[in-house]
């Protein structure tokens, strides 16, 4: 049945002109594939021992644990969506009995530490785990600003750092991270996130399609929240998901452009609790040149506000785009491998 499914997907994902995953499982695993030709001898054995796969094939795991379905009878399942079985490629490597219970009881066990209902149902507080809501406006990630809480990309980041490094999560505690082989996964994974621009930066837009700043009203007026560009449509696709694909030239690994790229960044500076949100500054800043030259218009505000985009010279955006995902997925790739290099020496 498996093999069904998964030939099945195959000609799916080939035949569709909108089958692509987001920054993964293509995007994630070429992240973790710059990692894993980056990782000292000591870090590389601590990934072996630990996490019982390389870097390449864990990083899409936090993605796999959004099939697990909680029921009304307080249940949760892992179900293969008959509609999108392109998603269950990159999760066949966690098939096993053991490993899919590994998801279901991560996906019980942080759903209900917070509320996440984007579409009006509860989906899971370990969904939010994967991304801020920066404005644009702002030039730096800080905790104090609109879109960011005890439970975003950044603090999960942090949480698992913690673990990795035998250290006490930081207050409050929103997560439950049982072992480093859980906070493993999760790193291999949200670098790859922390690295895409728009899961860290986003516009808010109101009813005529301008700009608004959450931070100035220090609110946010939910009927102006894009969610990452994913309320926002070009054509057929939603702006977020144009951003998650990659250059279809790189394939699902390093190459030797991205690994050149990936050892010409410079050392991050200061203590590894202090990464992850200079990091976040530095794709805040990088967000900047994803919104530019983008107008937008509102066009429908019903079951949610959703807007169109609009391009000052489409051509010329796409080129620019091309460029920051080359160098956003090298960046992701040096900086994943230099946290583990650094908590193993």
């Amino acid at each position: 049945m498996l093999k069904a499914i998964l030939a099945l997907t195959c000609l799916l994902y080939l035949f569709s002109t909108t089958a692509a995953s987001a920054w993964g499982y293509q995007g994630h695993k070429v992240v973790g594939s710059i990692a894993d030709q980056l990782l000292n001898a000591n870090a590389k054995q601590q990934v072996k021992q630990i996490l019982g796969f390389d870097l390449r094939t864990a990083a899409p795991w936090p993605d796999c644990v959004k099939s697990v379905v909680r029921h009304d009878d307080g249940s949760f399942h892992y179900e293969v969506d008959p509609n999108h079985l392109e998603f269950e490629v990159p999760c066949v490597a966690f098939n096993s009995v053991e490993e899919r219970a590994r998801i279901v009881d991560y996906a019980r066990r942080n759903w209900s530490t917070c509320s996440y209902t984007p579409d009006g149902f509860e989906r899971g507080c370990h969904n939010t785990f994967h991304f801020d809501d920066i404005a644009v406006q702002r030039s730096r990630f800080d905790r104090n600003l609109q879109g960011t809480n005890d439970h975003d990309l950044v603090a999960t980041i942090g949480a698992a750092i913690a673990v990795l490094s035998d250290k006490p999560m930081p207050p409050p505690f929103p997560f439950s991270i049982k072992d480093k082989k859980e906070a493993l996964f999760l790193l291999a994974h949200l670098i790859g996130d922390l690295h895409q621009p728009l899961h860290v930066g986003a516009v808010y837009l109101d009813a005529n399609g301008k700009q608004v700043d959450p931070d100035v009203a220090h609110r946010i007026d939910e009927t102006t929240v894009t969610a990452g560009g994913n309320a926002i449509q070009d054509q057929n696709l939603n702006l977020h998901h144009e951003w998650d694909d990659i250059p279809t030239d790189i394939g699902e690994a390093a190459t030797r452009e991205l690994l050149a790229a990936a050892r010409s960044l410079p050392a991050s500076q200061g203590g590894i609790a202090d990464w992850p949100a200079a990091w976040a500054s530095d794709s805040v800043l990088v967000s900047h040149e994803a919104f530019t030259g983008l107008t937008f218009k509102l066009t429908q505000t019903l079951p949610q506000n959703r807007w169109t985009v609009m391009f000052d010279d489409h051509v010329a955006y796409l080129g620019t785009q091309d460029a920051i995902k080359r160098k956003q997925l090298a960046k992701g790739g040096a900086r994943l491998a230099e946290l583990l290099n650094a908590i193993w020496p």
